[in-house]
């Protein structure tokens, strides 16, 4: 993907280009299959049994970027629980539906599965996998989790941390390449983001996944299924088939692992939260105004009886 010469920065911390985000976002899914967004979403669905709340109905954030397993693997832990799968283009939303097509035996005595390119506030649980990082207005999206919220319910989510991909990073640094990805977001700085997005008490994990490849060509294949460099100073141009034979050639080289009998190694530091809506609260005036005679009278009284509340 070529880059134009002043990329439309986002407000995510630290900053992508918002323009190729949003492009991406719509043709990362056609390449290949979901494998890791999966497994991620397998290990999150591990964690929900930790919520004693249990949902009567969630809503699928965007599985063309996170994945198409929610659907099974929420509904194990939820049986009985209405889903919504929110997909925001129409395209991309008919996309989702007929990959998620099960025959109507499989279908049989579950509860229904909505389709919507509208995000309604309908739902006690928001899930929303791998998304967040490659997002180029994390606050906003967040915010739209909580509008799409019913009172007292919780947003569950994962994202890449900023120990992801780090021995790609240390290789093109040693080349002197520009950032082969954007960069990530620590947790902590997630948690404070789901306060300014009227969350409350975040609660953030992680944990690290260690994968192997046996050539560079195959690890190459699953990045590119899985993403795309949204780094603002990223290289401004197409690459050739020679610059392409250098970075096999550099990776075949440099990642592989004795520890791993020759394989290439990538790091993924994976990020889980989860968060409930804040009880709305009466909004606070910044300025209150009282009457003099008003504040004499209150003072009058709490001299004539001070132990009045």
């Amino acid at each position: 993907m070529s880059v134009s010469d002043s990329p439309v920065k986002s407000d995510a911390l630290p900053p992508l280009d918002a323009t190729a985000a949003d492009l991406v976002a719509r043709k990362t899914s056609a390449c290949a299959g979901f494998w890791l967004q999966d497994e991620v979403a397998t290990r999150m669905a591990q964690r929900l049994p930790l919520i004693k709340q249990a949902p009567r109905s969630w809503l699928d954030w965007q599985p063309m970027t996170g994945g198409l397993a929610a659907g099974a693997l929420v509904q194990t832990v939820y049986p009985k629980a209405d889903g919504v799968v929110y997909q925001p283009h129409s395209p991309d939303l008919q996309w989702v539906e007929r990959a998620q097509k099960t025959p109507w035996w499989r279908r049989w005595r579950r509860p229904a599965v909505t389709y919507t390119s509208q995000a309604l506030e309908q739902a006690e649980m928001v899930w929303c996998n791998m998304l967040l990082h490659q997002h180029p207005r994390p606050l906003a999206l967040m915010k739209s989790w909580s509008q799409s919220l019913l009172p007292q319910g919780f947003v569950m989510f994962s994202c890449l941390g900023p120990d992801s991909l780090k021995e790609l990073r240390s290789l093109y640094a040693d080349l002197q390449w520009p950032p082969p990805h954007h960069s990530f977001t620590d947790m902590h700085d997630w948690g404070d983001m789901l306060l300014q997005a009227g969350f409350g008490q975040p609660v953030m994990d992680m944990e690290r996944i260690t994968l192997t490849y046996a050539s560079a060509q195959e690890a190459l294949n699953d990045l590119r299924a899985w993403g795309r460099n949204l780094h603002p100073q990223r290289f401004a141009g197409l690459r050739g088939r020679a610059w392409r034979e250098q970075l096999c050639a550099a990776m075949n080289r440099r990642l592989a692992s004795a520890s791993h009998a020759g394989r290439l190694v990538l790091s993924f530091e994976i990020i889980y939260g989860h968060a409930f809506k804040s009880a709305v609260s009466s909004p606070v005036k910044p300025e209150t105004r009282v009457l003099l005679q008003d504040m004499k009278q209150m003072l009058q009284d709490n001299k004539t009886n001070p132990n009045k509340p």
